[in-house]
């Protein structure tokens, strides 16, 4: 496998565990947060799906989004199968995006966010995408231990 591979099934690999996760979020706790300052779960999982796509946008500007405005900030919390619906023309066009990578670029290209201090190679800063959707699934699993409610097994 390819470096490109191995970033492709590790976006692919986290996203479906955390789908996983989503689905076991009864629908009458989509908005249930552990404290008032948390994110709700379905907050939590708009922010993930967001994220990506600002994301993709950094990438594209090269570590500045410019004046990016997400299109799901404004839509309604309806369920999780929504919120995934409404994300897939985006993620079908990041995954597209990383697919067009060579390995020069991966490894030449810089992500620079000077008002982050952050300078990273983009194979690095793709890796650090899937992390962040990672910490937030193991988030939701707590929530959902904290919630009392049975949490999908994601280890297979």
């Amino acid at each position: 496998m390819t470096a490109k591979d191995l970033l492709i099934l590790n976006f692919q690999e986290v996203r479906r565990r955390s789908i996983k996760v989503w689905q076991g979020i009864p629908g009458d706790m989509l908005h249930w947060k552990p404290d008032p300052e948390a994110m709700s779960y379905i907050e939590m999982v708009r922010h993930v799906l967001e994220a990506e796509n600002i994301y993709h946008h950094i990438i594209l500007g090269r570590g500045d989004m410019g004046d990016f405005k997400s299109p799901l900030e404004s839509n309604p919390f309806v369920s999780v199968d929504e919120e995934l619906r409404n994300a897939q023309p985006y993620r079908e066009k990041f995954l597209q995006y990383v697919n067009g990578f060579t390995q020069k670029e991966l490894e030449d290209t810089c992500i620079i966010r000077a008002s982050l201090n952050q300078k990273r190679q983009l194979g690095d800063y793709l890796l650090r995408i899937a992390y962040h959707e990672s910490i937030h699934c193991g988030q939701l699993l707590d929530y959902l231990r904290s919630a009392g409610i049975p949490r999908p097994i994601i280890w297979d």
